[in-house]
């Protein structure tokens, strides 16, 4: 960690004003993009998916629940792995008590993956989760918005991911796609973010960010290479701290 000065309360006050100046114009920046987003056209979703949950098939349109918008979390979960990815479910812890919340706001959030429904809720259960869990296994889903990807498409190494703004870096991939149900019962497919655009959505990292170490992922194999599932983590060592 930097060195940092060492300054009386007032020279703190007069640091940290000065700092919320950049602050209040990065909050007007994101407000700014946050309009544009909303203004982005859409795409009519023409193709029929039906997906696999704990009580049957469901159509794209049953996972509105009533409501107009649903968010999707593609959450890496390969047919044949016995657990989904530790950093997916390091995002999928935070959104888990989320869901009543969007609920108020006419917006459905769910959980997609391609394992089948009984991994998908016996690993649920494992983690304590309450959300819908749904399996693409049968479908085109992930494929069509590219968190999915062949063995071919790996091969022929043209990027796809992100827009094709990312080289591949395995077969399953996260991503977050958004969509909108009118009242005639037409979807469109409004947004979809990925590898780094999916950042803000983490709160730990967030509020990581607030502290003087902020991630300290330097120096790792990989940034998340710390990151575990929540029953995985170690007990921290007695005497660790520097307070004995």
């Amino acid at each position: 960690m930097q060195q940092h000065q060492i300054v009386s309360r007032e020279q703190w006050v007069a640091a940290r004003k000065a700092h919320l100046t950049h602050e209040k114009e990065f909050s007007q920046a994101r407000e700014r993009l946050a309009e544009e987003r909303r203004a982005l056209p859409w795409v009519k979703v023409d193709k029929s998916y039906v997906f696999d949950g704990p009580n049957g098939k469901v159509t794209l349109g049953d996972l509105f629940k009533g409501r107009p918008q649903l968010v999707v979390q593609h959450v890496m979960f390969a047919p044949d792995w016995e657990a989904a990815c530790k950093s997916c479910s390091f995002w999928v812890d935070g959104f888990e008590r989320m869901v009543p919340h969007l609920a108020a706001r006419d917006t459905t959030m769910v959980a997609i993956s391609l394992a089948p429904s009984a991994k998908l809720e016996a690993f649920k259960k494992r983690m304590g989760w309450t959300f819908d869990w749904i399996s693409s296994g049968n479908s085109d889903f992930n494929y069509d918005y590219e968190v999915s990807f062949t063995r071919e498409q790996i091969d022929q190494g043209v990027p796809k991911y992100n827009f094709g703004t990312t080289p591949f870096y395995g077969p399953e991939l996260p991503g977050i796609s958004v969509f909108f149900r009118n009242e005639a019962g037409e979807i469109f497919h409004t947004y979809s973010c990925f590898a780094r655009g999916l950042d803000m959505m983490n709160a730990a990292y967030q509020y990581l960010d607030l502290t003087p170490l902020g991630r300290h992922e330097e120096g790792l194999p990989y940034p998340m290479d710390w990151v575990r599932l929540r029953d995985q983590y170690e007990p921290q060592a007695k005497g660790a701290c520097c307070h004995g």
